[in-house]
């Protein structure tokens, strides 16, 4: 919750999940007009998900507790020359952005978190989300060879996404997830959810 050893992983080098570049979950969705009005990139990292989005000319704001990652983010963004914010925020208390977003993406944050914190990051999630705007969950799965760290089952993903913290789950798809230790990427769900 401090952020700390979220940071610690900005500051050797490029952290395990920083591919240096967009996931290609990420594009193919832009491609398939997935994304709609404001968006919020929560767990956003060094920001390359929220700078291939900005680019597109959405408004995007993306969120992280990392500050070494953030500070990567934002001298991206200025050496691109892409209009998009990012400031430091709890993905467990967002609703002190003060903000709703229309689309709301999660790209390997949702499998950091147990049990009970799936559950307060979703309601979290809820509080900042347009009634009638979409969720992207992009996680580990747990099917398949040469799973990532913290793989989620579909049980599970589809249990936390319930109706009773505001949530209707559209499709659950075998998807994959780019890392600096898989050639083609570790096995993942690329959950499409909206906000009842």
């Amino acid at each position: 919750m401090t952020g700390l050893p979220w940071d610690a992983s900005y500051q050797d080098g490029p952290a395990p999940w920083d591919v240096g570049g967009p996931q290609q979950a990420i594009v193919r969705l832009a491609a398939q007009g997935g994304f709609a009005g404001s968006v919020l990139d929560a767990g956003c990292g060094s920001g390359e998900n929220a700078l291939y989005i900005a680019a597109l000319g959405f408004s995007v704001l993306g969120v992280d507790v990392a500050e070494t990652a953030l500070a990567t983010a934002r001298s991206k963004a200025v050496a691109r020359r892409i209009d998009v914010e990012f400031v430091a925020a709890d993905a467990l208390r967002l609703d002190c952005l003060g903000r709703k977003f229309d689309t709301v993406l999660d790209c390997g944050l949702f499998h950091t978190f147990d049990g009970e914190e799936r559950r307060a990051y979703l309601e979290s999630l809820a509080t900042v989300t347009e009634h009638g705007g979409t969720l992207y969950v992009l996680c580990f799965s747990d099917e398949g060879p040469d799973t990532g760290p913290h793989p989620v089952s579909r049980e599970e993903l589809t249990s936390a996404l319930d109706s009773s913290n505001g949530w209707k789950v559209v499709t659950i798809e075998p998807d994959r997830l780019d890392t600096r230790y898989h050639d083609d990427g570790a096995p993942a769900w690329l959950a499409t959810v909206e906000r009842a």
